[in-house]
């Protein structure tokens, strides 16, 4: 799902704000009051990001049952999509999140292939409207956990990770997960800890097939992402 909303210069003006400082405020506000509203008063941060058609860019990122979540993406247009779309003198902020992604969170489902299910166990859970229901668990076959820890470089985002990690392991891969952040205080260098969880939901893995998988994750994390295996 995506959103923009446009201003003319009139909003800004009077203000005592630039022009891009009251756009990215009034992101903040409408974006947090959004993530209320579904979460309920939950603590929330924003986050320095990069998005090719916003500048500044931003994330948000709500705590939520005890850890921090990101939640969307956003910032201010680039001025020369705005101008070539609604003429010049106007500001703009743009937003883009994934609603399987917070269902995920909302409702406690760790798999997103679940969405794509007929499986009567998983659809009855759930009913229009109704914002408490909470994912039970059904599959009969185990997960097989595996991390993978690296320094991470300049190229590297958790998204571009999870792209990585299923375009590689495709529909067996069930969730990715950061659970560990150092920074090296002598070499400035942060290093990321995150486990991969793969579960069929046909068949039960062996180990010799993840461990295949997991070695042709880390070799692409080291060519695509540029990251330092640890």
């Amino acid at each position: 799902m995506e959103g923009v909303k446009i201003f003319e210069p009139s909003d800004w003006e009077g203000s005592g704000l630039g022009e891009v400082e009251y756009v990215r405020e009034d992101l903040k506000r409408t974006l947090e009051g959004l993530a209320k509203h579904l979460f309920g008063d939950v603590e929330c941060r924003w986050v320095d990001a990069y998005f090719p058609f916003t500048d500044p860019s931003i994330e948000l990122e709500i705590f939520f049952n005890d850890e921090w979540l990101e939640v969307l993406g956003c910032g201010v247009m680039q001025q020369q999509i705005l101008d070539g779309n609604y003429g010049e003198g106007k500001r703009a902020w743009a937003f883009g999140l994934g609603i399987e992604r917070l269902a995920m969170i909302l409702f406690d489902i760790p798999d997103i292939r679940l969405f794509w299910s007929e499986d009567e166990r998983f659809l009855k859970q759930f009913k229009a409207g109704d914002l408490s229901s909470k994912f039970k668990s059904f599959s009969k076959f185990p997960p097989c956990n595996k991390d993978v820890a690296f320094w991470i470089s300049e190229d590297f985002t958790e998204n571009n990770l999870c792209e990585t990690v299923r375009g590689i392991a495709g529909d067996i891969v069930e969730e990715v997960k950061l659970i560990d952040e150092f920074a090296n205080p002598k070499t400035g260098k942060t290093s990321h800890c995150y486990r991969i969880v793969y579960r069929s939901m046909e068949r039960s893995l062996t180990d010799e097939e993840i461990n295949s998988v997991q070695d042709k994750v880390r070799s692409a994390l080291e060519d695509e992402l540029k990251v330092e295996l640890r």
